[in-house]
């Protein structure tokens, strides 16, 4: 009996890192050029680029300084390797429905053992596309007999021929690289042809041990992901429940079930859904999301007494329920906490993602959105609104040295007349919407430099405009503004004022 030859789909998430940021908000998608960044020592360095930032020369391990010099309208955001983990394991749960046998590739791939599946969807072309299309991000793939070979095409190729594929494919250290270029060796087949003792005594044996698992002459398996079993619970009825009330009360104890088992995985729920079957065969669900993951059965019944709250057709028993079906759909990692003697600042978060989940069941997940930090020194874009409940809270930069502003920012800044002492001097009288203000307090100023990468032209707004010089004044009735000259003496022929934001 002849064996079935086996068939491996590798897949390379080149940019994951960035489109992962910028899917939850923490880079935004209309940048022309993102990366991610962490400190190493003194330096903050690139950790991962985007692929416009690749098109203009940059890379993992660049400072940010030459990034920036390179790139001038590159957005940043902190690297979070360990989100990034958690998207790979999703991406691999989601794989699980095309074949049992997938296998991670830190830290950003997927091997996928799809030996006999390919036939179950219409062929190959029909699997790859499948699979791609339930990636969902920019991915390289290749297919090949062994799973070396397929991880080395995907990474490094452009066709199917291991052996045409460059000596980087081994993923040696840069030194011994350069000794393979420097003896005239440049691809697998080169090297291939050489004595294996040879390239084991000049460069080591791990280059022979990866060159023979590429070309398939030794064994390359794959150790596949012993994925969690989904959280589906369900109870059945000797007699069918004829009131709504007593479903409920049975579908707070399923989720009072399913959040033990979440707390023993340390997972929390992302997507709920609820079949109730009724005795005709008509079966309404109830499906909730929330902001953030929750195991917290209270706070699930109340998203899912709001979705009943906003059904056009109230929920009818009709002759009676049989049975209650409840599935978490979607679960990500949620440690335990353990709970402070007084309330802090988990309590407060906890309770805006409740405010959040609730605004969104009520009036669509689309009409609520949150304020996230972006990468702008300019105040009026130091912020961007994403949708609440995709966005995860990213931590505003710490105010340090820098002196208050209002909460409130006129969009776009009001010009304003000012009488200055001399012209370098705090306002010491302005006219606003024809009303004039005499100054009694002045604060400032607070300097904040042009983007001079952006392109200039103009005093506001659009554009990098000039260097602005922020005032915190104060008026006769105790009213306080933040007023800007917009442009210094010298660098603009005639500076100019503004009124940007009232305190409180």
């Amino acid at each position: 009996m002849r064996t079935k030859p086996r068939r491996y789909l590798a897949l390379w998430f080149p940019w994951l890192p960035c489109e992962r940021a910028s899917r939850c908000g923490v880079l935004p998608e209309a940048a022309a050029a993102s990366a991610l960044v962490a400190r190493d020592g003194q330096a903050l360095r690139l950790a991962a680029v985007g692929v416009a930032a690749h098109r203009q020369g940059l890379s993992a391990g660049m400072t940010l300084a030459d990034a920036r010099a390179r790139c001038p309208d590159l957005a940043t955001a902190p690297h979070d390797p360990v989100a990034d983990s958690r998207e790979l394991d999703r991406l691999a749960g989601a794989m699980i429905a095309f074949t049992p046998l997938v296998a991670l590739d830190p830290c950003d791939g997927l091997v996928l053992d799809v030996t006999g599946c390919a036939h179950l969807l219409g062929g190959e072309d029909e699997l790859v596309a499948g699979v791609l299309a339930a990636a969902g991000y920019t991915v390289r793939h290749a297919l090949a007999a062994h799973a070396a070979a397929a991880r080395a095409l995907a990474r490094h190729g452009t066709g199917h021929d291991v052996r045409a594929l460059p000596v980087a494919a081994l993923e040696l250290d840069e030194r011994a690289l350069s000794g393979l270029r420097r003896a005239g060796l440049k691809t697998l087949g080169d090297l291939a042809a050489r004595p294996m003792a040879g390239l084991a005594a000049r460069f080591g044996e791990a280059a022979v041990m990866r060159l023979r698992a590429i070309l398939g002459e030794a064994g390359s398996p794959i150790t596949p992901l012993r994925l969690a079993e989904p959280i589906r619970l369900e109870t059945r009825f000797p007699e069918p429940l004829a009131r709504t009330d007593d479903a409920l009360d049975v579908i707070e104890e399923l989720l009072t079930r399913a959040a033990r088992i979440m707390e023993e995985r340390q997972l929390g729920g992302r997507r709920f859904r609820v079949v109730l079957h009724r005795s005709d065969n008509v079966r309404p669900r109830l499906v909730v999301e929330t902001g953030q993951p929750v195991r917290d059965p209270a706070a699930v019944m109340r998203l899912l007494r709001e979705r009943i709250d906003t059904l056009s057709d109230p929920l009818d028993p009709g002759y009676g329920f049989d049975a209650i079906t409840l599935a978490v759909l979607g679960a990500e990692h949620l440690p335990s906490r353990q709970i402070g003697l007084e309330s802090g600042k988990e309590d407060a978060e906890d309770s805006i993602a409740a405010l959040v989940d609730t605004l969104g069941v009520r009036l669509g997940e689309e009409r609520v959105s949150r304020l996230v930090p972006c990468d702008r020194h300019l105040p009026e874009k130091a912020q961007g609104l994403v949708p609440a409940a995709q966005a995860r809270p990213a931590p505003w930069p710490a105010g340090g040295e820098t002196p208050p502003r209002p909460l409130l920012l006129l969009d776009p800044p009001q010009p304003v007349d000012v009488i200055a002492g001399v012209p370098d001097s705090p306002p010491q009288r302005f006219r606003w919407q024809g009303r004039l203000h005499d100054v009694c307090l002045a604060e400032g100023p607070e300097r904040i430099g042009a983007e001079w990468w952006r392109k200039r032209g103009g005093h506001i707004p659009g554009n990098a405009g000039d260097t602005r010089d922020y005032y915190r004044i104060e008026d006769g009735k105790g009213r306080r503004y933040w007023i800007f000259r917009s442009g210094l003496f010298g660098e603009t022929p005639g500076p100019r004022w503004y009124l940007h934001g009232l305190f409180p």
